[in-house]
């Protein structure tokens, strides 16, 4: 079953590409504790997105300790021909593979091809490309990714057009399909995100900045428990 089916319906997913890496085990069982159930994995190949981020090793390691604590793994490709990292994400123990709509040119092939794969199936969209043509390309897709950033780097500032994005999409998209938003997501818009559609908080900055991963955590979704 996809993590998405059985994900609450309101859920803030750490990026574990704002992490602290001499201490991610730490920090994922920190976070674990503090009732995080998803963690967004950020792989982009230097093609797509000019960094080339983490990958199927660092996955093995950690896919693991998260799933013992009951969590899933999401793997957000920023990548070229993403077909080609379904398999090696999916034997590292990832749960799911969202893909960037401009990066698959044969949608219906691509989704297919992760679902062969047993991951479960997101598409992504840059702030570039309008909702509606993503909408109209998603019937098949658990859950449907409005960057609010450029992709690639983290810590970039949020782009306030998302919120009419976000509104346009869920109006757009089968009642079904989750609304994820990635990118300069914080205290400050999460509840607002919430409100216009989005249910899924990629995070990066607002929980791992701080140096109290849980407490970010912790905050974030006490703001949306208050919106």
């Amino acid at each position: 079953m996809p993590w998405v089916d059985r994900a609450r319906r309101l859920e803030v997913e750490p990026s574990l590409y704002a992490a602290d890496f001499s201490r991610l085990g730490e920090q994922i069982e920190a976070l674990l504790a503090a009732g995080t159930r998803v963690f967004h994995f950020d792989v982009g190949d230097g093609h797509f997105v000019p960094p080339v981020t983490m990958g199927p090793i660092v996955l093995q390691s950690i896919s693991p300790i998260v799933h013992r604590g009951g969590g899933a793994v999401d793997c957000h490709l920023m990548v070229e021909q993403p077909e080609r990292h379904f398999a090696p994400i999916a034997e590292a123990g990832g749960d799911s593979v969202t893909f960037h709509l401009e990066a698959a040119p044969v949608l219906d092939r691509t989704l297919g091809a992760a679902r062969e794969a047993g991951l479960g199936v997101g598409i992504a969209f840059n702030p570039e490309t309008a909702p509606a043509e993503v909408a109209a390309a998603a019937g098949g897709a658990d859950l449907v990714l409005c960057m609010s950033i450029h992709p690639g780097y983290s810590g970039q500032p949020f782009m306030p057009e998302t919120y009419e994005r976000i509104r346009e999409l869920r109006r757009l998209l089968p009642e079904g399909v989750r609304v994820q938003v990635d990118g300069g997501v914080g205290g400050e818009n999460v509840a607002e995100l919430s409100r216009c559609g989005a249910d899924l908080f990629v995070c990066g900055t607002s929980i791992f900045g701080g140096g109290d991963p849980a407490g970010g955590y912790a905050a974030l979704v006490g703001a949306l428990e208050e919106r």
